[in-house]
């Protein structure tokens, strides 16, 4: 039984974002898994927590590797990336963002001095007790 996790408008908002793979023709292997299916294994994993491993194929019409697999190649071709920024300049030109309450979060940004060195931690001394003869 197949679910949609994926509606078909959000499918026609991020289809033009994905690149384009073609198929070698010497050595063609097997048939690649169609790229909604594989986002909708994504989106199994984001709503229900599982791990990659878990994903049932037969609800989602992909594995959870080939899923994973697929989401990484999206992430370094900058889909998500553009996905984000359609996102936020759609939402800006409804007046959907107030920018003056924006808030940056001060654990995910890198400390490029570092803080301060710890103090050397002391040796623990050698234990003197006498060790049990043969």
């Amino acid at each position: 039984m197949k679910t949609q996790l994926v509606s078909d408008e959000f499918w026609a908002r991020i289809e033009p974002l994905l690149p384009v793979v073609k198929r070698r023709r010497r050595h063609p292997g097997r048939k690649r898994i169609d790229d909604r299916a594989c986002l909708e294994s994504i989106m199994y994993v984001l709503k229900t927590g599982c791990q990659w491993a878990m994903v049932p194929a037969e609800v989602t019409g992909c594995s959870g590797k080939t899923a994973w697999r697929r989401m990484d190649q999206w992430a370094a071709a900058g889909v998500w990336e553009e996905l984000h920024e359609s996102l936020l300049a759609e939402l800006n030109s409804r007046d959907g963002i107030d920018w003056s309450t924006g808030v940056i979060d001060g654990g995910s940004q890198r400390a490029v001095f570092g803080g301060p060195s710890p103090a050397r931690a002391r040796p623990i001394a050698r234990r003197t007790a006498s060790r049990p003869t043969r």
